[in-house]
């Protein structure tokens, strides 16, 4: 009987996240976590380079290692007041680290205005969800931010965190999100956090490592569930994926492109200054909003199959 309760926090975890997906109104841990890497940050950025590298290892060890401690703690508290509040509280952090319905909610944000020829309004919508400037953006880039930010969270938001609940219950999966925030709060390469932030960069790269293997499996076996020319994603990921500047970021992003017929990466704008992304995929069709809508599909079939290695995992440990 114990060894069904992981397999029963992570199916509920999942389902409630397919559900309700990120009430706005709820408190989120994650929210908590951010408050404490900008006190740190404050504190810690300081100095020259070698003390900057120095205080981000020590940032990742207290945000990442503090996460898990105070997690466990919590989830033990409850379990000695009672089994079944010990289960709810392990159920709600797991339900909190998972972003399934809320990234397929983002895609369909920026997809309502494009249908409506809004391009001002679709602009502002990706630019919650993307770092590059999205001012000037016509409305293919508009779309190819979009289809990349719905297949690399596909790994950050949905199968690693499932995953590592998977693995480890709730302590586990909410240090993944420490792990997965701190590289959305100081991971960039800019004067600021070049040698703060690299040592948070390369855990979340480290953190992902498998996840994004292994959903090269799980996004071609929903492109074939869903009809796609899975050959060619499987022979664009052979050719684009190692080309993707992000160790992971490539094996999403060039399955998807494949799947989809389209061109994913090339030229963005981050601060007024031009970056070139390596190209994922061929150009069979220009990228147009209908795209966006196929990216959902295939994310939501993606992530629903992402379950079943999870419950596996879950009983078996």
């Amino acid at each position: 009987m114990i060894s069904v309760i992981p397999l029963v926090v992570v199916l509920i975890g999942f389902l409630l996240d397919q559900l309700l997906g990120d009430p706005r109104r709820w408190p989120h841990p994650v929210v908590g976590i951010g408050r404490v890497i900008s006190f740190l940050e404050h504190h810690l950025n300081q100095g020259g380079p070698e003390a900057r590298r120095r205080n981000g290892v020590l940032l990742t060890f207290l945000v990442v290692g503090g996460t898990y401690l105070l997690t466990w703690v919590v989830v033990l508290g409850a379990n000695v007041l009672h089994p079944l509040l010990g289960l709810g509280v392990s159920v709600y952090f797991v339900f909190t680290s998972l972003a399934g319905k809320s990234l397929l909610d983002a895609g369909q944000s920026v997809l309502l205005p494009l249908q409506h020829c809004d391009l001002s309004e679709a602009r502002l919508r990706l630019s919650w969800l993307v770092s590059r400037d999205t001012d000037n953006l016509t409305e293919a880039e508009i779309v190819r931010g979009t289809i990349e930010t719905l297949a690399e969270n596909f790994v950050d938001g949905i199968l690693s965190p499932l995953l590592y609940a998977a693995l480890g219950g709730a302590p586990l999966a909410m240090a993944f999100k420490a792990i997965s925030t701190l590289d959305s709060m100081v991971g960039y390469r800019n004067d600021r956090y070049e040698e703060f932030g690299w040592f948070s960069a390369r855990t979340d790269d480290w953190a992902n490592y498998v996840p994004a293997r292994l959903s090269v499996f799980l996004l071609l076996l929903a492109g074939w569930l869903r009809r796609m020319p899975v050959r060619q994603a499987y022979r664009i990921w052979r050719r684009d994926a190692s080309g993707h500047p992000s160790p992971n970021g490539g094996n999403p992003e060039s399955i998807v492109a494949g799947l989809l017929g389209v061109q994913l990466g090339g030229i963005n704008i981050y601060h007024g200054k031009p970056h070139h992304r390596a190209e994922m995929g061929d150009v069979l069709h220009p990228v147009n909003a209908l795209d966006i809508v196929r990216c959902r599909h295939l994310v939501r079939t993606a992530t629903w199959l992402s379950l079943l290695p999870a419950l596996i995992i879950a009983y078996l440990i």
